[in-house]
């Protein structure tokens, strides 16, 4: 977080107050007086190329007053060679839940598109519950056109000549005069603005004032519903990418990457700020929302933020520390420490000294910290990692004078198994790979010697790994360690660790 971010969530809770009470109605709670149950029903609203920092710094009440009566998620989404910061990859990753590499959009053509595999949020719906009624419409006609199927029960696509205010036009009639289970609504013009004249303008600020009114007249179509009252809604506002100052995206920088999640509902609470959220976040949400269960034969790799998961790295955001060596992250970014969580441990007994403070060992950092420290090498690629995580990365501690190899083991706590019984041990993972460097994964049982369970000397994309474990007669705790060996080489990625299944 940037000092600049520290300032305007302070300016955030000061709107708790007053806008969570003007907001109270907007999201029922999940009984009705009777003790029934109430009709759960999801509207997701994109807004094509908004900065959530811009949000805050522009005359935007209604989003801000969604802010302050539920969930604000900060997120960053990748760079090239995943895909590049463009609209295609980005909404095929919201409206799928699944990272580029596995929809396989990389542009605006949608060219070997795998949504046949991987289907849009709207789809899976009509799948698992076909008499749920579906509706998208957007300004901008391929998301529209392509990535939601025509099994969606209505697809707009709204003609150039009405923009904006034809896409909220309609999606206000459809909420009001019909009965919609899942709504999706594109918006464009923030985007527009972006191109046009740059996230630093005025013009993006008049932009976001505008698509502001749009939302609140979609969030007031929800409220004036007769059936209002026995209904529980989610509504996530969300973005595909961010823009550069002079304008523009496509690009790595921090400013291309960003995205968001405002979540109002049940499940969300006022005012509060989560870390962990990711872009495929949004259609799983909506999904849980409805009551439908995610298959993981589906292969999202989104998480309904219904079910937020345990990881002890993210226990540390609040120590994080600034930069030391490195000079390009920027004197307020907070973002690293070597200092590990509750049980965990690090051992450098064979580490070199010297090198860039930051990645003397195995460290604990964030995206933004990490990302920042060198653009443009692929870190941005490291996508299935939530909040803190854990990197061991000797190209950058080599970028200043060393003595000696990288060689940092991260141990974690004991795990309790059963003997005899099998488990599985699993955590997301990147790794990229130069010779001769070398990543391995080692589990001991009560205290006796590790074994190795998986060898890493090859690239490894993002992704979560699953590797079955053979618990001994007898034994009853486990102990992970991965250890880190090379020089100025690449660097290895760590994160939710779990020993589940015994």
């Amino acid at each position: 977080m940037t000092s600049s971010d520290s300032s305007r969530l302070s300016r955030r809770s000061m709107l708790i107050g007053t806008a969570t009470a003007a907001l109270a109605l907007t999201v029922p709670a999940a009984g009705s007086a009777s003790g029934a149950a109430k009709t759960p029903k999801v509207l997701v609203i994109g807004l094509d190329g908004t900065l959530i920092s811009r949000v805050e710094d522009a005359d935007a009440p209604r989003l801000k007053g969604l802010m302050a009566a539920g969930l604000t998620a900060p997120s960053a989404i990748y760079a090239d060679p995943l895909a590049p910061t463009l609209s295609g990859p980005g909404w095929s990753t919201l409206i799928t839940g699944v990272w580029p590499d596995k929809h396989n959009v990389k542009d605006n053509n949608f060219t070997g598109h795998k949504f046949a595999q991987y289907p849009d949020f709207l789809t899976r719906i009509e799948t698992a519950k076909p008499a749920l009624s579906t509706y998208a419409v957007s300004s901008w006609a391929p998301l529209t056109d392509t990535v939601f199927s025509p099994k969606v029960d209505t697809r707009v696509s709204t003609p150039s000549a009405e923009y904006d205010t034809g896409t909220t036009s309609r999606a206000v009639a459809r909420l009001k005069s019909a009965n919609p289970d899942a709504v999706f609504v594109q918006l464009d013009n923030v985007d527009h603005a972006g191109h046009s004249y740059g996230a630093a303008s005025q013009q993006y600020l008049d932009a976001i004032h505008g698509v502001d009114g749009q939302v609140g007249q979609l969030v007031d179509a929800v409220k004036s519903r007769t059936t209002y009252g026995n209904e529980d809604w989610l509504i996530l506002v969300t973005a595909d990418h961010g823009h550069t100052d002079p304008g523009g995206h496509g690009g790595s920088t921090w400013q291309e990457r960003q995205t968001f999640m405002i979540a109002v509902g049940s499940a969300a609470a006022a005012g509060s700020t989560r870390y962990d959220v990711k872009m495929p976040d949004i259609a799983a949400s909506a999904l849980a929302h409805l009551g439908i269960a995610l298959d993981p034969a589906w292969g999202l790799d989104g998480r309904p933020i219904q079910q937020p998961g345990a990881d002890a790295f993210d226990a540390l955001r609040g120590k994080l520390t600034g930069p030391v060596d490195e000079s390009g992250i920027g004197a307020g970014v907070i973002g690293f420490t070597h200092t590990p969580p509750s049980g965990w441990s690090v051992d450098n007994a064979a580490m070199g000294t010297g090198g860039v403070t930051e990645w003397r060992g195995w460290s604990f950092t964030t995206d933004e910290f990490w990302t920042k420290a060198e653009r443009g090498q692929q870190r941005e690629s490291n996508v299935r990692a939530r909040n803190v995580f854990a990197v061991a990365d000797g190209d950058e501690w080599s970028d200043k004078p060393v003595s000696g190899t990288f060689d940092s083991t991260l141990i974690s706590p004991d795990f309790p198994v059963t003997g005899g019984r099998p488990a599985t041990l699993t955590y997301t993972t990147f790794y990229r790979q130069e010779s001769p460097q070398k990543g391995e994964v080692l589990v001991s049982y009560d205290g006796g010697s590790p074994v190795s369970v998986k060898t890493y000397t090859a690239d490894v994309p993002s992704r979560t790994e699953t590797l079955a474990l053979s618990v001994p007669s007898g034994a009853t705790r486990a102990k992970v360690r991965f250890r880190y060996t090379g020089g100025n080489n690449w660097f290895w990625t760590i994160d939710g660790v779990k020993i589940s299944g015994s």
